[in-house]
């Protein structure tokens, strides 16, 4: 008999043994840090091109100017960097892979109903999982439903400057299904679901550290998380 199977015959609790692994490759982490960024700036230019809430000097268009400039370029940033995650979900680890967002293996499957129990209180501790839970996986891929929305409308409205260009084109048959203002409150609320998705992103992911202790909230600026030598067995 083990050492730590004596100790657990005799009650005493041990931990399991962990091994650290880098489980966000760099590009996960530096589009996550991007693609954060960009919705801060673009949260921020958005709502004053909405309302303007600072008047600066005589020529007030000269600010407005700049914040749809920034807007514009945040916009293509993030567009860029949404696409770039996108590919590495078919080239990057197995914890970057597309399938870790949609459920298409029945283990992720009823690993989300797990997952579900523990926010309902119907279990102790929450599933170990190595990358992102199913739960968050799935809730992911509604994030990024509601980018591609918003950067529809957002590609749409920015067309209108010139209806004659290649973007109106592309993007025009928005105001067929729906009005410019319809398209300006869809964009507009997008903004604030995403807020509130990144609300309860950043409970999650502390709620989930303190419970499992692997160094989940560090690893998204180092990569490396603390994980039971089991779960790499699985």
């Amino acid at each position: 008999m083990s050492l730590s199977e004596r100790l657990n015959v005799e009650g005493v609790e041990t931990t399991p043994p962990r091994v650290t692994v880098r489980v966000w490759e760099l590009p996960v982490r530096i589009t996550h840090w991007v693609i954060f960024l960009a919705v801060v700036v673009l949260s921020v230019t958005g709502y004053y091109i909405g309302r303007p809430f600072v008047i600066v000097g005589s020529d007030p268009q000269f600010l407005m100017g700049w914040m749809r400039s920034i807007h514009f370029v945040a916009a293509w940033v993030m567009i860029a960097a949404i696409l770039a995650r996108l590919l590495w979900s078919l080239v990057g680890n197995r914890w970057s892979h597309w399938d870790q967002f949609i459920p298409v293996s029945r283990d992720r499957r009823t690993g989300g109903g797990e997952v579900t129990k523990y926010y309902l209180f119907m279990r102790r501790k929450p599933p170990a999982e190595i990358g992102h839970n199913p739960l968050a996986g799935l809730t992911y891929s509604a994030v990024y439903v509601m980018f591609g929305v918003q950067i529809i409308t957002g590609l749409a409205l920015m067309s209108l400057e010139d209806p004659a260009g290649i973007l109106y084109n592309l993007t025009g048959w928005v105001f067929d299904i729906g009005s410019i203002p319809t398209a300006r409150l869809i964009h507009h609320l997008i903004m604030w679901l995403t807020w509130g998705f990144v609300v309860h992103h950043v409970y999650s992911a502390v709620l989930i550290d303190m419970e499992e202790k692997n160094g989940l909230i560090s690893s998204i600026i180092t990569g490396r998380k603390e994980v039971e030598v089991s779960r790499l067995e699985e």
